[in-house]
């Protein structure tokens, strides 16, 4: 008997936000709009550049997996996520912050020495996002963290694109898949950047291998997956790959399809401040929808208007309050 709506796999990082101008990531050598991997000292190095340009705007529990499933969970969804985080003062933060937003995790069971992986989200103006990010222990995450029973009693895996730049966190997914296919549970998959894909396509090969239920990518991700400038082109090949595919456009809102048939989601009209988390607010809000019964378009609608609102704010979260204001405005409408 399936107990658990949406199991996610990723990694477990502290994500910390600051505003900067594009001055700020020439100077620096920061390629914009991208995610790189550092080492801590380069990580410290940044935080002490950082921390001279002004405060700290937002700091919560992060990785792209973790995003959706807070949003998932805040809409009112059942969620577990399997991660690592090490006792330190960073890793309890991290248990406890997605303890309350009602998420369980594997982390109960766990006490590991070492470093809490963070993630330095850098704003610029025209409200992109620049990461530089070091993974600490998350980078370690093995079948160990997996919980196989937390699986078979899911509907949905949920993996995190992120996780193939470590060899032993790509043997976890492998066992993961494993599990769910052997127990009925369907597989998800986020690109989760344009660099995993560039850099690490061998990852995501491996993650689609045999298909998956789901995917979401962006509309870079998805040229770079298929060499297809079109996006209608592109999701004909990436069909291929995945029973439903969902790649976002931007403010241009998003195409869904399955096997069967095909809807543009338009885009709604903001005025964005922070893109951080959009792509993960999407899919955790499109997961809500269709693990509610919702069809695609109504799915896809929700997964819109939640990324839409969520650009308008600093930071990867909505309130749960406005999340829930979103479903019934989202709903309202349809019926309208």
């Amino acid at each position: 008997m399936k107990t658990i709506d949406v199991i996610g796999i990723g990694n477990a990082l502290v994500d910390q936000e600051f505003e900067v101008t594009d001055d700020f990531l020439q100077k620096h050598n920061l390629k914009k709009g991208m995610m790189e991997l550092i080492d801590e000292d380069a990580q410290n190095t940044l935080i002490a550049e950082l921390s001279e340009l002004g405060e700290l705007k937002k700091q919560c529990g992060g990785g792209s997996a973790a995003n959706s499933l807070v949003a998932f969970a805040q809409f009112g969804g059942n969620a577990y996520y399997c991660c690592k985080v090490a006792d330190d003062e960073a890793g309890l933060f991290y248990r406890q912050d997605l303890e309350d937003v009602g998420i369980e995790t594997s982390l109960k069971n766990q006490q590991n020495p070492g470093i809490t992986g963070r993630c330095l989200v850098m704003v610029t103006p025209d409200a992109e996002r620049t990461m530089r990010t070091h993974l600490g222990i998350t980078a370690d995450l093995s079948t160990t963290e997996i919980d196989d029973h937390a699986i078979a009693a899911a509907n949905y895996l949920y993996i995190e694109g992120y996780l193939i730049t470590s060899d032993i966190a790509r043997g976890a997914i492998q066992h993961a898949k494993k599990v769910a296919r052997e127990n009925n549970t369907k597989l998800v998959m986020t690109c989760s950047d344009p660099a995993m894909v560039k850099f690490f396509r061998d990852g995501i090969d491996e993650i689609l291998d045999g298909g998956v239920d789901l995917m979401f990518c962006n509309r870079e991700e998805a040229e770079l997956l298929t060499g297809k400038e079109d996006p209608q082109a592109a999701l004909s090949v990436l069909l291929e790959k995945a029973d439903t595919v969902a790649i976002t456009l931007g403010k241009d809102g998003a195409i869904i399809a399955n096997k069967e048939r095909q809807v543009h989601i338009p885009g709604v009209p903001v005025k964005a401040i922070d893109t951080n988390g959009a792509g993960d607010m999407f899919a955790g809000a499109m997961l809500y929808g269709l693990t509610q019964g919702m069809s695609l378009e109504n799915a896809g609608r929700l997964a819109s208007h939640a990324a839409a609102e969520l650009v308008t704010e600093f930071g990867a979260r909505l309130d749960k309050a406005r999340q829930q204001q979103l479903i019934e405005r989202v709903m309202n409408a349809e019926t309208a």
